[in-house]
């Protein structure tokens, strides 16, 4: 059962580690025969890979690691993206496992980037009402230069919020205050860049993104606008009501909902990188156990009442 947050009389000041009680998983979609078919040529191509390719001399077999990243689930993202053509879903799989290596995603550590969130100008805060990890942006609270370290934060970020994410769910939901001075707002460039790496290598994770913005952010929207895929402009909410979708009670206050959050560098750090942590081992446990298969479903990695896919295999066969 969920902790009820607004109960307490000081501020929180950590992540919430549980949906509210009013939140609901959607249902599953059964996949389709031929769907099932394109899955399964997508596993075999993706299982056949001896080595990944690099721009930055990284090339080499593939890891332990990136075999636990390409889930079950992973490989239907690509495959929804790419409207099902399983050709040019292994193409971007394979260049996304290429770009993680020589973005460094595996080495970006919360120590090393810490310092980019000193103000909170990104928190994972709560889930929405279809059990979304809600993260809240302040372009207000910016603290550093426009350059590479902001870019990394914003991926580490991004797979911090993959990790909070709970059993059958495995979209985001972004809350974003853009109302803030001119200098706040990113450059063109870095936005462009950050939209890319969203859009080609986290493809099928937003879930929907309600973005409070002035006249002068909506300016910077329309020049923007042309590199915005259209799956994910119909996924952009402006200046609407983000209690619509979040429980009122893990919406934080700042977007006229009930939770009261300080935000303490010192105290939320910490816990969030302890939590993410916890849950990043405890799926990687059950994959071991499992085996350490490829396509590794992510309803067994969380924990949800799912076989893993050896002993789906077995009852295949009984």
């Amino acid at each position: 059962m969920a902790v009820d947050v607004t109960s307490s009389a000081k501020p929180l000041q950590t992540p919430i580690e549980k949906p509210s009680d009013t939140s609901q998983i959607p249902p599953a979609v059964e996949l389709t025969a031929p769907q099932k078919v394109k899955y399964e040529d997508l596993l075999k191509i993706v299982k056949s890979w001896k080595e990944i390719p690099s721009r930055s001399g990284k090339n080499g077999p593939v890891t332990e690691s990136e075999i636990f990243w390409l889930t079950k689930e992973c490989l239907l993202r690509y495959l929804r993206a790419s409207k099902w053509d399983t050709a040019k879903s292994a193409k971007r799989i394979q260049g996304t496992l290429t770009w993680r290596r020589d973005f460094g995603v595996e080495e970006i550590t919360g120590d090393g980037i810490s310092s980019e969130n000193e103000t909170g100008k990104l928190i994972l805060l709560g889930y929405d009402l279809f059990t979304r990890p809600c993260g809240y942006m302040y372009a207000g609270r910016q603290n550093s230069e426009a350059g590479p370290r902001q870019v990394q934060f914003v991926v580490f970020m991004l797979e911090r919020m993959i990790d909070f994410t709970e059993a059958g769910q495995d979209t985001l939901t972004l809350i974003i205050n853009l109302r803030t001075k001119a200098t706040a707002i990113p450059s063109l460039g870095q936005a462009k860049e950050i939209l890319d790496i969203i859009q080609t290598h986290y493809p099928e994770r937003l879930g929907k993104a309600f973005l409070s913005s002035s006249w002068m952010v909506d300016g910077f929207f329309r020049l923007l606008t042309p590199f915005i895929d259209p799956q994910t402009r119909e996924k952009l909410v402006f200046n609407g009501d983000a209690k619509e979708i979040v429980p009122v009670e893990q919406l934080c206050k700042d977007f006229q909902g009930g939770l009261e959050f300080e935000y303490d560098h010192k105290i939320y750090w910490p816990a969030l990188l302890k939590l993410c942590a916890e849950k990043r081992d405890f799926k990687w446990k059950r994959w071991v156990e499992a085996g350490k298969n490829y396509g590794e479903s992510e309803f067994y990695l969380k924990g949800g009442n799912e076989l893993s896919v050896s002993h789906q295999e077995i009852d295949k066969n009984v």
